[in-house]
Parts: structure tokens; sequence; C-alpha cells
């Protein structure tokens, strides 16, 4: 049955005349309808039917399947201009505009450990300064120190050193992303800092500078003291940027907004933003790649169930025609109810195909593999300089299972995500170490990680954080953020972990025991 189909409305007039020229009428109407620009019948007709702008992708996938099989460099297109699920040229635009953006984040980035790295500068240089001023300025007037002194500059020596030491590794890391906000308890470890080093610059100033104390023992004790308390201040940053987080408190249930793949993490205190940025972290690694193609079958059956009806009303506005119109439409809407028979059938097809081209793939890398161990064979009994590489091999049994390949990565909707370079790099991996046909079909007979393919391949890497609270703010129950990329978003939501009691239930040892009596009977 047609997807559309044309309803006519009918009336009734009492003598045969009025019909013969209703239907003079209507033959006049039809011949003229090709000559309208507009490729419609007439002024009265109505027409329901879907959006024009769905591509019939699955048609064009079957006669690509069908034509192009030994061209695989057409497989890995992902630029296209009319492809709905592919890059187009406003993507592009877009995501060049994102990178003019992420200059702006760079500077911001640059300028922040820029000032870090002044005021950790700024901190070392402060008990040495404290320590080598006296004696450039008034020498004759400073009492004799002695051993005592030696060895405070020894106790200096080495807790800068372990200052240094633990500065860099807390505060000079390299950086893994950027955040739309500062780290807040950062930034007031660093306002501490600097406040602390200013009042010793004052209290210095004051009562030693300007008195010019000759109490040498006393300044440098007075310097030993600020690295003291430098070395506490750093123990304080470790508490707060490191070991508050270990302890979970939260669980965090992602879910990807296009095919609902979910998975749960439990965090400890951290702000929203901070937690959004180990969510990425996790995802690149633990869900499967999002492949737009795999949805593309379910908006083919929409496209095909919400077909258009055209309506023609030519006997004018009546309530009998709109009546029988609307009673046909309702029939319609009844037949396509009935679409989960074609559904199954559909998926039961697919699963088919699918099953048939993996067999055939299977066979075919098997029968390669099986090709490389016989060359390594005759390989053995080759010269050195006539060996053949992992690289040369890997391109001589690759066209034996290409067609395969190509099939089963058309049928599955991966090809885009597989290059033939990265499939020979594969390949030549596998050789190389021994590998398994097993071993080196797994990637393509199931959809692993983003890590695991290259990064060309990847939709995108920046992501725009959405929140009702603020992103400095720390996590709490019932919190939702959704963070969005190009073609898709990970809705976030946070609940806290119950309380738990735990109780002691205590069973006697002596409860287990049990004596079994048994009673003689006699036969009478």
């Amino acid at each position: 049955m047609d997807t559309e189909s044309t309803y006519s409305g009918y009336s009734y007039y009492s003598s045969h005349s009025k019909k013969s020229h209703r239907q003079g009428e209507r033959n006049r109407e039809r011949h003229k309808s090709p000559r309208n620009k507009d490729g419609r019948g007439s002024e009265k007709s109505v027409t329901i039917q879907a959006p024009t702008g769905e591509p019939l992708l699955a048609n064009d996938s079957t006669r690509t399947e069908e034509v192009q099989d030994d061209n695989w460099g057409e497989t890995t297109t992902a630029i296209t201009g009319t492809s709905e699920h592919s890059i187009s040229q406003e993507d592009i635009a877009r995501i060049s505009k994102d990178m003019e953006d992420s200059v702006g984040l760079d500077c911001r980035r640059y300028l922040g450990l820029t000032v870090t790295a002044v005021l950790g500068l700024l901190v070392f240089l402060t008990p040495i300064a404290f320590i080598l001023l006296p004696p450039i300025l008034w020498r004759d007037e400073l009492e004799p120190c002695g051993t005592i002194c030696e060895g405070l500059f020894i106790s200096v020596a080495f807790k800068l050193l372990i200052l240094l030491i633990g500065t860099w590794a807390l505060f000079f890391r390299k950086q893994r992303a950027d955040v739309p906000r500062v780290f807040v308890l950062r930034a007031l470890l660093l306002v501490l800092i600097f406040l602390f080093v200013v009042s010793y610059w004052l209290f210095y100033g004051v009562r030693i500078l300007d008195s010019r104390d000759r109490n040498y023992q006393g300044i440098v004790q007075y310097a030993v003291s600020l690295v003291d308390a430098l070395l506490f201040i750093h123990y304080l940053a470790i508490v707060l940027l490191e070991l508050r987080q270990l302890q979970p408190m939260f669980t965090l249930q992602v879910v990807r907004s296009t095919d609902g793949e979910s998975r749960f993490y439990s965090l400890g205190h951290l702000s929203i933003q901070r937690a959004a940025l180990v969510v990425l972290e996790n995802y690149y690694k633990d869900f499967t790649i999002y492949n737009p193609n795999l949805l593309t079958a379910s908006k083919f059956r929409a496209a095909k169930h919400m077909a258009g009806l055209k309506v023609y009303n030519v006997d004018g506005p009546s309530n009998n025609a709109t009546g029988q119109s609307r009673a046909m439409i309702a029939a319609a809407a009844r037949r396509r109810d009935s679409s989960h028979n074609e559904l199954y059938y559909e998926e039961a097809e697919h699963e088919r195909r699918v099953k048939k081209r993996r067999a055939r793939l299977v066979v075919a890398v098997e029968e390669a593999f099986i090709h490389i161990q016989r060359l390594q064979a005759e390989e053995q009994q080759k010269a050195p300089g006539e060996v053949m590489d992992p690289r040369e091999a890997a391109q001589a049994i690759f066209p034996s299972m290409a067609r395969a390949l190509q099939k089963y990565l058309r049928t599955t909707r991966q090809q885009h995500y597989h290059s033939m370079e990265s499939i020979l790099q594969h390949l030549a991996f596998c050789i190389t170490n021994s590998m398994t046909p097993k071993a080196f079909l797994e990637r393509y007979l199931s959809a692993g990680p983003t890590l695991q393919y290259d990064k060309e391949r990847w939709l995108s890497t920046q992501w725009r954080l959405v929140s009702d609270e603020a992103v400095t703010n720390g996590l709490r129950d019932g919190i939702v953020f959704v963070l969005k990329c190009l073609d898709f978003s990970l809705v976030v939501n946070v609940k806290k972990i119950p309380f738990i009691v735990l109780s002691e239930e205590f069973i006697d040892p002596k409860s287990h025991k049990f004596v079994l009596r048994l009673q003689s009977e006699t036969s009478v």
C-alpha cells in the first residue's frame, strides 16, 4: 500500500446534469495542475505529511553496499555535506569557533600558572632573604652566633628542599583540563600563603630592619619558624586537596542522552566542576564510543510510519466530506499501530545478516592467520635480509580479509571508525606480538571505549557544563547537571550514599550441638 493516499470528497446532487458539470470541472482542474509551479492540485487541497528533510539513508546504504564493495576509501568518509549523522560545514565552523575560544582559556591557564610560580618563588626566597640581609646591611654590629647558627642553616636548607619537592608534586602538576571557574580551596590556600608571607615581611621590617637587631641567632630562628609554618601549610593543602575527597560520600549516575547507556561512580567531597571533570575522565574509558549511525534505523521507521496523507476537498466545505476524511485518517493511524510486526522482522533480518557476515569474517581472518604461520615457517629458512617485517606481512594478508571485514563493518555501522591504515596497524601489532585471530577481531566484533579509537574519530573533546547551581559549590543530594558536547549530552544525577547501620549478632557455639537419641525396639 502506498505511503500517501488520496481521498476525494463526494457530493450528492439531484440531477444527472449537475454531476456531469462537476466532473467537467474536475477534469479541467486536473489538466491545470501540471502548469502550477508549486506542484499542488488546487487551492482547497490539504496536505498532511512528514518533513521532507529526512534522508532515506537505509536505501542509500544498501545501494552503496552493493556497488562500492571494492572501494575501501569511500567507506571511511566522515565529513560530507548531505549526511544527517556526519559532521556538516556548520559543525566544522562551530568547532573552529570553539578552537578560537580556547585561546582565551589558554591565556587564563598560563596566567594562573604564572601567579602560582611567582608566589612560590617569593615563598622560597623569603627565608633566605631573612638570613642574608642582616650580614649584608650591618655585619659589624651583629653578635657572633657560632655552631648554633650553622646547625640552623643546615635545618633551613633541608626543610626548604623538602618543601620544594612537596610544592612541585602538589601544585605544579600538568593540568588535565580547563575548567570554567577557579578551584576555590586552592585559591584560598594561595591567598593564605600570600597573607602569611606578607605578615612575616611586615614584622621583619618593623622589628629587625628598622631597629637593626644585633641578635643574629634570633633572626635565624625567626627564618626557621617561617619555614616550619610553611611546612604546616603544605600539610594542610594535602589534607584539603587530596585526602578530603578520598572517602566516598556521593554516587553519581551518568546517563548518555542518545542511547541511555549509564554508569555509576562514587565520589567524595568535590565541587560540581571537579566532579564533572572526573565524570568525563571516566567516560572516555568506560562508555562505548558514541555511534550516531546506530540510531538511524529507528528514525527510518519513524519516517516511514509518519508518512504523509493528502486530502483533497473538491466539493467545498461540508460536514459530510470532513467526517469521511477524519474517519479515513483514523483508519490509517490504526493501520500504523501494527508496526511492531515490521520492527520484529526487521530486527530479526538484521541479526541474521550480522551473524552471517560475522561468520564469514571469522573464517577469513582464521585463514589469513594460518597463512601468516605458513609464511613464518618459510621465513625461518630464508636469509636474514629476505625476512618480511610485520608491516609487510600485514599488507600481504590484508586483501584476503578486507572484503569480509568491510561488509561486516558496514552492516554493524562501524565503518567510519576504522580506516584501512588503522586496521593495518592493528594487524601488524597482532602479528608482532603473536596474537590469535580472536584477539585481532575483538576490536571489531564489539564496540569499545572511546580511548580505543584514534582521536580523529572522537566527535568532541570540548564540553559545556550546564547546572542550576554554581559550579564551585560542593556536591549534595539531588543535584542534576548536564555535560553537553557536539551531538549528545551526559546527564549526571547525584545521590548521597545512605547511612548504614551495621549491628552484630552473637551466636552461642553451644547452640550448634545436638543430641541424637535412639530408641531400641524389639520385635514381638
